[in-house]
């Protein structure tokens, strides 16, 4: 009875949005939304820009070198070399909704993000400063809502309720001191994506009250999730089949941007750790496995882990690329299905025709000349299985080799 009942909503959930795909489209959502948000924020953007320019006349070289790496402490990319060092020290619970949380997150931002479709501060006459590759990739993506203070409330929030609820610190002190921390964090993360030139104010805000919105949201459902990641009925099956929808529900944004890629990656990995975890909870997830600074997991040992899965890892993210890139367009020419790659698989150039894009949701998966852009199920392929060697491939090298 309870599998049927899982069955039952379950195929409620992506019926749900196989019809809002549907309808999306038909009704042309995006672009409606779109012409009502855009000209509204822009000209926040525009009347933001004086204020930016004051913040910049302060600019020396120690504060471009502290926001800008304080940016890179919070950014996706450093939290996806964070995740896997959580799942290994025994932390499995936190590491599990963390991740699940920040792609929630990224899935939502850059949704609006692309929905919009607002510029950035313009670039003169504010001073765009990227010192990485990584904040060169960002500025090419819409500015609203700014993804590293909506980042920033739900990550830092969440950690604090799960060290004030699901840890042995005093509640009254980690209050009063995580509390300002987390407020001091989010202001400091907020005002260095202005000093920067990312972001401008209405960006901020914007990032603030969704991040606010999505933090409640997910506090109100993360036990059920959890329950559900860990002891489900077809989590795996559900899981793949809401993956693959969500990359069809993405809107279309107004010119192409990296949003879309950076939602693919995350998917993916929410999928394989979420493949991994239901698979191996037992062995390797538990509430009673071994967690670093206590008897059981010695500081050395934690050493161990990372020096064998961080290569582990890698070894699995380039094999999955090249199994990918082998296999999908072997599978894609096989059922008659039209391809292109924009960068992984140069032979397979994109045709131009010149005609403009139709604004909708399927545009992301199926180009505007209705080939397949193999790029998207690379990327999904090779994170997914990443996510999954983190989680059920390395622990497994663990037991191996005596460091569990």
């Amino acid at each position: 009875m309870e599998a049927a009942d899982a069955a039952v909503w379950q195929g409620a959930v992506l019926g749900g949005i196989v019809i809002w795909v549907v309808t999306a489209s038909f009704l042309d959502v995006t672009f409606k939304l779109r012409s009502f948000l855009q000209p509204w924020v822009s000209h926040h953007v525009d009347i933001g820009v004086p204020f930016i320019l004051q913040i910049q006349n302060y600019r020396f070289g120690f504060l471009d070198a502290l926001f800008s790496g304080l940016s890179c402490v919070v950014s996706v990319p450093f939290y996806t070399g964070f995740l896997p060092l959580l799942f290994w020290s025994g932390h499995g619970k936190l590491a599990r909704q963390m991740t699940l949380l920040i792609a929630f997150c990224d899935y939502t931002g850059n949704c609006i993000k692309d929905v919009v479709s607002a510029p950035r501060p313009p670039s003169p006459p504010v001073h765009r400063i990227t010192a990485t590759k990584d904040e060169e990739d960002n500025a090419l993506e819409y500015g609203l809502p700014s993804s590293h203070t909506l980042n920033t409330v739900c990550l830092s929030g969440y950690l604090l309720h799960y060290v004030l609820y699901h840890t042995q610190i005093d509640g009254f002190h980690a209050t009063y001191i995580g509390v300002p921390l987390v407020v001091l964090l989010v202001t400091l993360i907020g005002f260095a994506r202005v000093y920067l030139g990312m972001h401008s104010v209405i960006d901020i805000i914007a990032g603030l009250l969704f991040g606010l919105g999505i933090l409640a949201f997910w506090l109100s459902v993360d036990e059920y999730i959890d329950n559900f990641v860990v002891s489900g009925q077809n989590v795996i099956s559900f899981w793949a089949g809401l993956s693959f929808l969500l990359l069809f529900a993405y809107p279309t944004p107004e010119i192409p941007t990296p949003s879309f890629e950076y939602h693919t990656c995350f998917n993916g990995v929410a999928l394989g750790i979420v493949t991994g975890v239901q698979l191996t909870y037992h062995q390797f997830h538990s509430e009673f496995v071994p967690r670093l600074f206590t008897s059981e997991m010695k500081i050395l040992v934690f050493a161990g882990r990372v020096l064998v899965g961080i290569p582990t890892i890698l070894i699995v993210k380039f094999c999955s690329k090249a199994l990918a890139k082998w296999t999908i367009p072997v599978v894609a020419n096989t059922l008659g299905i039209p391809i292109k790659s924009s960068s992984y698989i140069p032979k397979l150039n994109p045709l131009v025709t010149g005609n403009k894009p139709k604004e909708g949701y399927f545009q992301k998966l199926l180009s505007t000349q209705d080939s397949f852009d193999v790029d998207t199920g690379i990327r999904f392929v090779q994170y997914t299985g990443l996510a999954w060697s983190v989680v059920d491939l390395v622990p497994s090298l663990f037991t191996y080799l005596s460091l569990s």
